[in-house]
């Protein structure tokens, strides 16, 4: 959600971001969780979501300091590392340390960009696939509500992406839908690679935009 929505957003309506994404995230992580709950990897959770809420604040700073150009060019970087890190499988160990790191990187990420994912994602995408959904929507879940709270104590929270992703809702709806009745039938491997095409073709967009 976040490599797809982030640079969209971004593009055209910079000033919803980065609480429009993180709504979605919302939507998209609660529903997950709620489908995979049993699955939960609450030792991961332990370690990384803590340290999301440390890199919760300097990602706010991030979102003050910098304007909306900034924060564009921020998150069209965060999508192609991203897509470049996900095209290519790296094996990270998954021991504390490296937990920590991804959970503080995640928080300052999803805070100033709404895009929490590539590190954590990297971390755990050798586990099972049902492990790894619940886990990760714990994860995102309390991480979009630290991110989302850290952002409405500094002032910079827009109340027209509540009613904007209000109105959005039935449509993450539907995507969840069908992505839960197609995960198993589609060629896994050819749509990931389509997915992150597209999603650094937005990526190169929004960049060439904000600078």
């Amino acid at each position: 959600m976040g490599l797809v929505a982030a640079p969209v957003v971004a593009v055209v309506a910079p000033e919803l971001m980065p609480e429009l994404p993180l709504f979605f995230g919302l939507m998209v992580s609660t529903s997950v969780l709620v489908l995979d709950r049993r699955h939960v990897d609450w030792r991961a959770v332990g370690w990384t979501l803590p340290a999301r809420a440390l890199g919760t604040v300097p990602g706010v700073w991030l979102v003050v300091v910098f304007t909306n150009a900034q924060i564009g060019i921020a998150v069209a970087t965060m999508v192609l590392v991203a897509v470049l890190v996900s095209w290519r499988t790296i094996t990270v160990p998954v021991n504390p340390a490296t937990m920590v790191a991804a959970g503080f990187i995640g928080g300052v990420g999803g805070t100033a960009t709404s895009i929490a994912g590539p590190a954590v994602a990297l971390l755990f995408q050798h586990g099972r696939p049902s492990e790894v959904r619940a886990t990760l929507a714990v994860f995102f879940a309390g991480g979009v509500l630290m991110s989302l709270g850290a952002l409405a104590v500094v002032g910079h929270f827009s109340t027209a992406s509540i009613g904007l992703a209000v109105l959005c809702a039935p449509l993450v709806g539907l995507g969840l839908w069908l992505g839960h009745h197609t995960r198993d039938h589609l060629p896994r491997e050819r749509f990931r690679r389509v997915v992150l095409l597209v999603c650094a073709a937005s990526a190169v967009a929004l960049l060439l935009k904000s600078l």
